[in-house]
C-alpha cells in the first residue's frame, strides 16, 4: 500500500464495540444513560460547591475543576460515539481526529494533575493544619488549576506537531473507539525516535511525577497520622482523605488493570477498547457518587441546594 503524509489523509476510520446489529440500540441507550449520569452528577457537584459557602475552601475548589474537567473529558469521546452508532459509521474527519486527540489529552492529564493537587492539598491540611489556610491561599490555587492546563495544552500542540510529521497507509484505521493519542502515534512512521521521545516525556511529566507527587503526600500523610495518639483523632484525619484516595484508586486502577489485561490477552483489540470504556466512561459517572456518598458536606450541600429549589 502506497504510503501518504498524514496530511494527505481525509479521514479514519474507528474501531466499533460491536459488529452485531442488533446491539446497536442497547450500546446507544447504555452510553447515552452513563454520559447523561456524568454530566449530571457533575454538575450537581459544581452547583453544591459552588452554592455553599461552607464549602468554598481550597479541597472543594479543586474537587469543582476534577468535576468541570470530567465533563469535558467524557465529552471528548463519547458524543461522537453515539453518533457514530446512531448513522453507523466509524468515520471521522482528519480535523476532528486530531481536534479529539488533543482535547482527550488535555482534559485526561488536566484530572490526572488535579488528583495530584488534591493529595498535595490533603497533605498540607493535615500535616501543616495550622498554616493550611496560608499555604494554601487563593493565588496558589488558581496557579495550581491553571498550571497543568497550560503545560498540557502545549504538550498536545507538540503530539499534533509530531503527528503531521508521519507518513501512514491510505487506509488508516485507528484501534480504539476514538482517536487515542496512543494510538494515533503508534502507526510506522519515518522517525521513530522524535516519537518514542515525546511518548516518554509524556509519560514522565504527567505520569511518572504526578504518581510520584501521590505516593509522597499519603508517605507524609499516614506517618503524620499514626503520630496521633487517639484513635478517633485518627479515623477522623484519614476520613478526610478517603473520598479522594477512592477516586485515585479508581483512576489508576482501572487503566493499568485494563491495559495489563490487554497486553496479555488473546484479542488485545477488544480490550483495549473495553479498558478505554473503562478508563473514559465509567470512571468519570463514577467520581461524584464515590465524593457525594462518602462527604457529609457534600451531601449536607446537596440537600440544601435541594431544600432550596422546592
Amino acid at each position: 500500500m502506497e504510503e501518504q503524509n498524514l496530511t494527505g489523509v481525509s479521514e479514519f476510520h474507528l474501531l466499533g464495540l460491536s459488529e452485531d446489529p442488533d446491539l446497536q440500540p442497547l450500546l446507544f441507550g447504555l452510553f447515552l444513560s452513563m454520559y447523561l449520569v456524568t454530566v449530571l452528577g457533575n454538575l450537581l457537584t459544581i452547583l453544591a460547591v459552588s452554592s455553599d459557602p461552607h464549602l468554598h475552601t481550597p479541597m472543594y475548589f479543586f474537587l469543582s475543576n476534577l468535576s468541570l474537567a470530567d465533563i469535558c473529558f467524557i465529552s471528548t469521546t463519547v458524543p461522537k460515539l453515539l453518533v457514530n452508532i446512531q448513522t453507523h459509521s466509524r468515520v471521522i474527519s482528519y480535523v476532528g481526529c486530531l481536534t479529539q486527540m488533543s482535547l482527550f489529552s488535555i482534559f485526561g492529564c488536566i484530572d490526572d494533575m488535579l488528583l495530584t493537587v488534591m493529595a498535595y492539598d490533603r497533605y498540607v491540611a493535615i500535616c501543616h493544619p495550622l498554616q493550611y489556610m496560608v499555604i494554601m491561599n487563593p493565588r496558589l490555587c488558581g496557579f495550581l488549576v491553571f498550571l497543568p492546563f497550560l503545560v498540557r495544552l502545549l504538550d498536545s500542540q507538540l503530539h499534533n506537531l509530531v503527528a503531521l510529521q508521519l507518513n501512514y497507509f491510505k487506509d488508516v484505521e485507528i484501534g480504539n473507539f476514538f482517536c487515542d493519542p496512543s494510538q494515533l502515534l503508534n502507526f510506522p512512521c519515518t522517525n521513530t525516535l522524535t516519537n518514542t521521545i515525546v511518548m516518554y516525556f509524556t509519560s514522565a511529566i504527567f505520569g511518572f511525577f504526578p504518581v510520584s507527587g501521590i505516593l509522597f503526600s499519603y508517605y507524609k500523610i499516614v506517618s503524620s497520622i499514626l503520630r496521633i495518639p487517639s484513635s478517633g483523632g485518627k479515623y477522623k484525619a484519614f476520613s478526610t482523605c478517603g473520598s479522594h484516595l477512592s477516586v485515585v484508586c479508581l483512576f489508576y486502577g482501572t487503566g493499568l488493570a485494563g491495559y495489563l489485561h490487554s497486553a496479555v490477552s488473546s484479542s488485545p483489540k477488544k480490550d483495549v477498547v473495553v479498558a478505554s470504556v473503562i478508563y473514559t466512561v465509567v470512571t468519570p459517572m463514577l467520581n461524584p457518587f464515590i465524593y457525594s456518598l462518602r462527604n457529609r458536606d457534600i451531601k449536607s450541600a446537596l440537600w440544601r441546594l435541594h431544600s432550596r429549589t422546592l
